[in-house]
């Protein structure tokens, strides 16, 4: 059967393959022995999860009245392994008759389920024990109340290049193995267009659609699967014609991505010779090969906390060392920016830095450069690695989420306590390393002339500070219509801090998603950026639009356009200036 489902667009291109469903971590559960007294207790609330989950079901099958018949009758199939006795009644059993907790007594049953279904001839009755998973995620997902993360692994004999990714959720840790397992794509039923896991697809320039909600419930394992990233579309088991149109079009754009290849070498100057700087957002030391086969010509955003994602403590200063070194020996003397851990909110690791620190507002709560100072041992751990490193190439160092004076003082100090510890060691350094400062919230760009007076440089960060800004929660596809980043107090606030820094000769860049957009290229350059640092499969296109704009003419336009009060109206003048 095949059928159509439409997400949010979140990274560009087409994938065709093979649809791998994630086993969720929500399945590996711990098992607990309890007492006499609560035995009661635990069966109340198995059957609590159990009658949300039905609800969840019936809320589905209630949005999905006009689709097609046959999905709504997967809805139909799994409510009624819900309440197939077997799953509603004897995990029930076993939490009476071993003591144990909800979650290890439904998986015990799901597992001998499992296998009776495994045994059966028919493939298509042999198939359904995937559907007895689904079920049972859910339901451990309400016992749990938290979703799990997802085990990206490629199947054995399967080549990654074939398969797409289909989770209910993916977290940025579990994206990053994406780089070492090459999948065609990922599609998930949650997340928003600027959340984490987008910016990292888009970053490795492959296809990917989210926010669907019931992909996961509704796509069969190994089923072909087309992802349209460019127009949010998913097409389950498409029919040759179909198939045939994507496969042309999928062609199309790899030949159009080649031809933009060729400008590798090619200067990012305008028609009217202004030089522009395009670095490399990274992630890791193995994208600085990534980042010179673009043609980046540095690296203005190494996002330190991505290498320790799924840690079970803190690196080490020797460990920091090591991953910094590599990068910047990479880079062979090309200029390499290191922002201290960014951690918090949609990014942790296990430590004594992140345990307890969960908040109803993980967003405005502790994180950044306000845990990094709450810790000063790790800080200390980090600024001494990054220090150590700089001897060894152009380093930078950059600090996210200032918003106040302090914050900046408290910084320099503990730079300068980091250097004296070297120089007590007689470890060599750049004495003269420069320090910047992120401008990602609203504060903080209302009063730049705070931050440029303390800093050697800035780098605005456009993905928090449009959702500060705005109060959207940009991980969240219920308000990612709301996400804007032409809304006349995002312009406003651009603008001031692009033309402050410009008065006081301070360098600024970009390092936010809106750096990488082609869209916006001659607003930003009209605006008065020079420096851009993006994901590196978005340098060609950027570099393109570059090479082919008259900054002197461009300007005067995108002050008219900066008087503009409805975000309409710039989106219309920006189309405009982009023909």
């Amino acid at each position: 059967m095949s059928f159509t489902l439409h997400g949010l667009a979140v990274s560009n291109g087409i994938a065709i393959g093979q649809a791998h469903l994630l086993s969720q971590a929500t399945l590996e559960v711990s098992h607990l022995v309890i007492t006499p007294r609560m035995v009661e207790k635990e069966v109340a609330r198995f059957e609590t999860a159990l009658a949300r989950v039905r609800s969840e079901f019936e809320a589905m099958k209630v949005s999905m009245e006009k689709s097609p018949t046959d999905i709504r009758a997967f809805i139909d199939l799994h409510m009624m392994i819900l309440s197939d006795p077997e799953l509603s009644e004897v995990p029930k059993q076993i939490i009476r008759e071993r003591r144990c907790n909800a979650e290890w007594a439904i998986v015990q049953q799901m597992e001998v389920l499992v296998a009776q279904f495994d045994k059966i001839d028919d493939a298509y009755l042999r198939e359904r024990s995937y559907d007895v998973r689904q079920v049972v995620e859910r339901v451990v997902r309400e016992l749990t109340g938290r979703p799990g993360h997802a085990a990206v692994k490629v199947p054995k004999g399967v080549k990654g290049e074939n398969l797409i990714v289909v989770a209910h959720d993916l977290s940025p840790a579990d994206v990053m193995a994406f780089k070492d397992q090459h999948f065609a794509s990922f599609v998930t039923d949650v997340g928003g267009a600027t959340s984490h896991t987008a910016i990292l697809a888009r970053g490795m320039g492959i296809p990917a659609v989210l926010g669907l909600h019931n992909a996961r419930q509704l796509i069969r394992d190994k089923e072909t699967i087309i992802v349209d990233g460019t127009r949010g579309v998913l097409i389950v088991n498409p029919d040759p014609r179909i198939r045939e149109e994507y496969e042309l079009r999928k062609s199309q754009i790899e030949i159009e991505r080649s031809k933009l290849k060729l400008l590798k070498t090619a200067r990012a100057t305008t028609l009217d010779r202004v030089k522009i700087e395009l670095l490399a957002n990274i992630e890791e030391p193995s994208d600085v090969a990534i980042a010179l086969e673009s043609g980046a010509e540095g690296v203005g955003l190494f996002r330190t906390e991505f290498i320790f994602l799924g840690r079970g403590d803190m690196p080490s200063e020797d460990e920091q060392f090591e991953a910094y070194r590599r990068a910047v020996k990479g880079m062979d003397g090309r200029p390499i920016t290191i922002r201290t851990f960014d951690l918090g909110n949609d990014k942790r690791v296990h430590s004594s830095m992140t345990e307890d620190r969960k908040r109803d507002n993980p967003a405005l709560g502790l994180r950044s450069i306000r845990l990094s100072l709450t810790e000063p041992k790790s800080f200390q751990a980090q600024l001494r690695a990054i220090l150590r490193v700089s001897k060894l190439g152009k380093v930078k160092i950059l600090i996210p989420m200032l918003s106040h004076g302090h914050q900046i003082d408290q910084t320099l100090a503990a730079l300068e306590q980091a250097k004296s510890s070297l120089r007590g060691e007689k470890i060599a350094f750049d004495e003269s390393i420069e320090i910047g400062g992120m401008i990602e919230v609203p504060a903080a760009a209302l009063a730049v002339g705070l931050f440029l007076r303390r800093m050697n440089f800035i780098s605005i960060g456009t993905n928090d500070l449009i959702q500060y800004t705005l109060a959207i929660d940009r991980s969240d596809e219920q308000v990612a219509s709301l996400y804007d980043p032409l809304h006349p107090a995002v312009m406003m606030l651009l603008a001031h801090v692009i033309s402050t820094a410009e008065k006081v000769n301070v360098p600024v860049s970009m390092c936010g998603e809106m750096a990488g957009d082609p869209n916006l290229t001659r607003l930003l350059l009209g605006m008065g950026l020079r420096q851009f640092s993006m994901f590196p499969a978005q340098i060609p296109a950027f570099k393109q639009r570059v090479k082919q704009s008259d900054i002197s003419g461009i300007t005067p336009i995108v002050r008219r356009i900066l008087r503009l009060e409805e975000s309409a109206k710039i989106q219309e003048q920006i189309d405009r200036l982009n023909i």
